[in-house]
């Protein structure tokens, strides 16, 4: 142990000495991607991680999937070939005692399809998460625009043989489809045949989470000494109590219950706790304290210094990282704000705020930092960044907002008929309007009262069409067979048209359609964008604070903390 104390050290002085070792280059030109394997070299062996003793659980996606039936194409349906899942959503329908259930499939205003969905670590019972749907292959569908797909049970499925197995029902699932075709302005065959349900997917059961003690380490004492661990970090307070998030089931198994502060950011959860320490004694904290310290300023392990500080979060961690926030170095700045954030303290705002503002590469991680604060300051940063002229760096400071507060006046918006979430922001910046494909349901426009240039037809679904041949006036108009056709005299504007297309029965896919189109034929003059998310992956530009998204390249540097889940398209 001596001997490999004294190599440990050894290696330690020539990092810092910039002296070459062999088979590795110094900082200033080795490749990014390589830093792992060194950091590893100058890793706190002797410190007692969790990590040591445990692996998570819990921590995946599970696959949830279901055979269901989209009504209300416009003859654009068919009746599926004979398969397994044709045979299951027979099933189902005589179950549900559906009439003549092979005529009533075989209908062109009927479909077949494929529902599947990913529930995330930590979902709890009524949670809503997306579901993709798309019809199998040989059918005679040919497009899914205008389908709603009546409600299915969803489970962990498979086909073995000819049969198809299912699993316990963990989901169920509902909604209109917001085909691909549609939301990306590309109506070739395999686009309209696929879509989503945004949050159309409902939990039924919650998922637990926890960290399974490996089978050589397996303790009760063991178990209890982690539990304690993780709850002298990470706690809350209900009804005036102390709560901790960990508890010690049995000798092999710690459950952990989500802390508010990484609702958005389950990866980095885990990855914090498993950077906690058991029965490290106060000298043994000092020394590590020292070379974390150290560690932190080297661009090399700055990434993994930070992570365990905040892990620690104790005053001289949080002084230590404030000394990272005056380093030179833009990594050492950005990973020590970023875990000053999430242990909610100030200093951490304009760091993260000047990122996300000015690098693409850094800007989704500094956003749901930001976003994870209870701190006004943060709230004013982000509330800054939505008159940004970056179109993902406006909407991202949205959803980080919304994140921090749905129910801030600023961000809460209103839920149109009950169909998706519709904000209308007064800012400043370049007039936007930006709907989502992923997430939720979502219609944001960026500067109020925009309006639409006519001459313009439009159509919203199969059912409403949209004319302002001239003048200040757009008429909306629904026609259904069955019905009296309803006729709306409307402004030419983009608030009046949503809500009107609303009012008259249109659901967010229709919303979407129309605003879509609308741009292509020049109507609306603002900016449209389709999930202008954050993208991971992307080569630092220190300053370049105008450059578009679809410049920002794929390159070797990679963000080493979680990606959070607020910015995934799920």
């Amino acid at each position: 142990m001596m001997r490999r104390a004294v190599e440990i050290r050894l290696i330690r002085l020539l990092v810092l000495l910039g002296v070459g070792l062999p088979g590795c280059a110094g900082t200033w030109m080795r490749p990014k991607e390589q830093h792992t394997s060194l950091e590893e070299l100058v890793d706190d062996e002797d410190a007692h991680f969790i990590s040591t003793f445990t692996h998570p659980t819990g921590a995946n996606y599970v696959k949830v999937e279901a055979i269901s039936l989209c009504t209300g194409l416009d003859g654009t349906g068919g009746d599926p070939p004979p398969t397994a899942q044709r045979a299951a959503l027979l099933d189902e329908m005589k179950r549900r005692q559906i009439p003549q259930p092979s005529q009533y499939l075989s209908q062109s205003d009927n479909a077949l399809v494929l529902v599947l969905g990913l529930l995330p670590p930590g979902i709890q019972e009524g949670d809503r998460f997306d579901i993709e749907v798309r019809t199998p292959t040989r059918t005679e569908a040919t497009s899914l625009a205008g389908g709603w797909v009546l409600p299915a049970r969803m489970s962990e499925m498979a086909v073995l043989g000819d049969s198809l197995h299912t699993g316990h029902e963990l989901a169920v699932c509902e909604g209109p489809v917001l085909v691909d075709g549609v939301a990306t302005d590309n109506a070739g065959e395999n686009t309209m045949t696929r879509g989503r349900i945004l949050g159309g997917g409902v939990a039924l059961k919650s998922r637990s989470m926890g960290l399974m003690i490996d089978r050589k380490h397996q303790s009760v004492r063991l178990a209890t000494a982690i539990a304690k661990s993780v709850n002298d970090r990470f706690y809350s307070y209900r009804d005036g109590q102390r709560k901790g998030v960990a508890t010690a089931k049995t000798d092999e198994y710690v459950e952990l219950a989500m802390h508010p502060r990484y609702k958005e950011n389950v990866g980095r959860y885990i990855k914090v706790i498993r950077n906690v320490t058991v029965n490290e004694s106060p000298t043994e904290l000092q020394e590590r304290l020292i070379r974390l310290q150290t560690q932190l300023l080297d661009p090399l392990t700055t990434a993994k210094a930070a992570v365990r500080l905040e892990a620690v979060g104790s005053d001289q961690a949080v002084e230590i990282l404030e000394e990272g926030l005056k380093s030179d170095d833009i990594e050492v700045r950005f990973y020590s704000a970023e875990a000053l954030a999430y242990l909610d303290k100030t200093v951490a705002v304009e760091a993260l705020a000047e990122a996300a503002r000015t690098e693409p590469a850094l800007r989704i991680n500094s956003l749901a930092a930001l976003g994870a604060m209870e701190d006004i300051v943060a709230y004013d940063a982000l509330r800054s960044l939505l008159d940004a002229t970056s179109a993902e760096t406006r909407y991202g400071a949205f959803r980080a907002l919304w994140s921090m507060n749905s129910n801030d006046p600023l961000v809460r918006g209103e839920r149109l008929s009950d169909r998706f979430s519709y904000h209308v922001l007064d800012v400043g910046g370049p007039p936007m309007v930006h709907v989502t494909r992923s997430y939720r349901p979502e219609v944001v426009v960026f500067g109020a009262n925009q309006r639409l240039q006519t001459p313009l037809v439009l159509d919203a679904g199969k059912n409403i069409l949209i004319n302002g041949m001239y003048g200040d006036e757009i008429i909306v108009t629904r026609i259904a067979s069955g019905e009296e056709p309803q006729k709306r005299v409307i402004e030419p504007t983009v608030d009046a048209l949503v809500r009107t297309i609303v009012e008259l029965g249109g659901a967010y896919p229709d919303v979407v359609q129309a605003l879509r189109q609308a741009k292509r034929d020049g109507a609306l003059s603002s900016r449209f964008r389709v999930d202008a998310l954050p993208e991971p992956g992307r080569e630092l530009h220190p300053g370049d604070e105008e450059l578009p998204p679809d410049e920002a390249g794929a390159a070797p540097y990679k963000v080493a903390t979680p990606m959070p889940d607020l910015f995934g398209k799920k």
